[in-house]
């Protein structure tokens, strides 16, 4: 019995609703005579051809472009049948349900034209495309991070990893990490001979060079993962610091009510910016302060307000200058700053900004290292977006070299050099183990090869492709 990854699949390759062009994709092995049954027409490769498809009754469904790409010349390796027909979601389904019933009729041999063809799962094209070897892990990966960036800079990072130099770096860290594994299991023949072995082949330096280039590439990897994912940015305060007016001011849209009115915000309120490329998505909470002193209905906002700080990936702590003279007011901030670092994940990081530098009262004294902005005439605002992707880790000169990256990425670079960092520790002992040393290297390479999918489980598989779009 054929798996599921031989059956043939369809699906609407385009999104739903109405458009000028609609695609139905099919994929599968030996496809070239239903394509011929379906069209009534013999599909030169890769020529489109205009003709009309017709239901089983013989009644005409649409006029459509057919483009047949036999195997191993299409996307996903396997013999590829696409219709792009007028975009309706109606005369769509019918074509998708007419392949359906066309694939179960039989031949002259009373076999169905294409047994077991089936709606594609999400993912399940570019899946194909990786099992075939017509992309590698990463790559396809890419191919999601292209269909879902919000930024031009996002789109670049992806079409790079796409076309591979993501891959192609990890494919040079393993080579030189397979080179100094064949040296070092080559001195486990040699035992009376290792030492020199070891100091001949500069094992030591090999490791250090190893240790080098992945933490450039990880560098990498982090500035495409804050391409792909953003940085969460919550706006905390007391209320009326000016957080709603700083959401505005960051967006420049009138999207939070600022009032004078303690309170106000009483809810989450999201907008996403773009700062030199990076998405920046910028969370408004409601004003912090003593549960007591506010409504059922602000507390509740209150509430939200420190479940968004306990997932931020950075918090704005607004302070607000008309107020430094009030010792209540100083008193409190103070406390509210121990609260949000009590109540800060990880690897959450706090920025400290002052508010209102438009109207601070006379005779401040002001910390040097905190910034100090006016959100309501602008001041500072560039100096507060600069200051966000410093923090971020964000460096503007390798924007236009970096790949896109996701967290499983970044995992696998910090496993790598902690393998090799044991490997070399166990250098400065006595008597080297070397068959530690090269099952840490061995490790090392299992964890690169994670990263390109040249060892993949298949629950990593499906993790992977189920957060693709169907028909993709």
């Amino acid at each position: 019995m054929l798996s599921q990854r031989d059956d043939p699949i369809i699906a609407l390759a385009t999104p739903p609703g109405r458009g000028a062009v609609g695609v139905v994709r099919l994929s599968g092995k030996n496809m070239q005579g239903f394509a011929q049954e379906l069209t009534h027409a013999t599909l030169t490769p890769r020529v489109a051809k205009l003709l009309s498809i017709k239901d089983p009754h013989g009644n005409p469904i649409d006029q459509v472009l057919a483009i047949f790409f036999p195997a191993p010349h299409s996307y996903t390796g396997e013999d590829v049948l696409e219709l792009q027909a007028h975009g309706g979601p109606v005369v769509l389904q019918m074509l998708l349900q007419n392949c359906l019933q066309r694939a179960q009729q039989t031949n002259t041999k009373n076999q169905a034209l294409l047994p077991c063809l089936r709606l594609a799962r999400p993912g399940e094209f570019t899946e194909r495309a990786y099992l075939n070897h017509k992309l590698d892990l990463a790559q396809a990966e890419a191919v999601a991070d292209l269909i879902d960036a919000h930024t031009e800079a996002a789109v670049r990072s992806a079409g790079r990893s796409l076309e591979g130099v993501f891959s192609s770096q990890v494919h040079a860290l393993k080579d030189l990490l397979v080179h100094l594994r064949m040296q070092i299991e080559a001195c486990l023949d040699f035992p009376e001979e290792d030492i020199d072995f070891i100091q001949q082949m500069q094992v030591s330096e090999q490791l250090q060079t190893l240790q080098q280039k992945t933490r450039e590439l990880l560098l990498q990897a982090e500035h495409g993962r804050l391409l792909r994912d953003g940085l969460k940015l919550v706006i905390a305060g007391q209320p009326n610091a000016g957080k709603s007016s700083l959401l505005n001011a960051l967006s420049g849209a009138d999207v939070a009510i600022v009032t004078a009115i303690a309170g106000t915000t009483r809810d989450v309120l999201t907008q996403s910016i773009q700062i030199q490329g990076v998405p920046v998505h910028v969370l408004d909470t409601a004003g912090l302060r003593e549960s007591a002193l506010a409504d059922e209905v602000e507390q509740i906002g209150m509430a939200r307000a420190w479940d968004q700080i306990g997932n931020a990936d950075m918090v704005l702590l607004l302070n607000d200058l008309s107020r430094e003279n009030e010792p209540q007011y100083v008193e409190a901030q103070l406390r509210l700053s121990k609260d949000i670092q009590q109540a800060m994940s990880a690897h959450t990081q706090l920025l400290v900004v002052n508010n209102k530098a438009d109207a601070m009262t006379p005779h401040a004294v002001l910390n040097p290292h905190v910034l100090n902005i006016s959100a309501k005439t602008g001041d500072g605002l560039d100096q507060l977006k600069a200051r966000i992707l410093e923090m971020a880790g964000w460096q503007a000169g390798l924007n236009e070299g970096v790949f896109t990256a996701r967290t499983r990425h970044l995992d696998a670079l910090q496993a790598v050099l902690s393998h090799l960092q044991q490997a070399r520790q166990l250098m400065s002992l006595a008597a080297v183990p070397l068959d530690l040393m090269a099952e840490e290297c061995r490790l090392a390479q299992s964890q690169l090869s994670l990263l390109t999918g040249n060892y993949s489980p298949d629950d990593l598989l499906g993790e992977i492709f189920s957060r693709f779009c169907i028909g993709k």
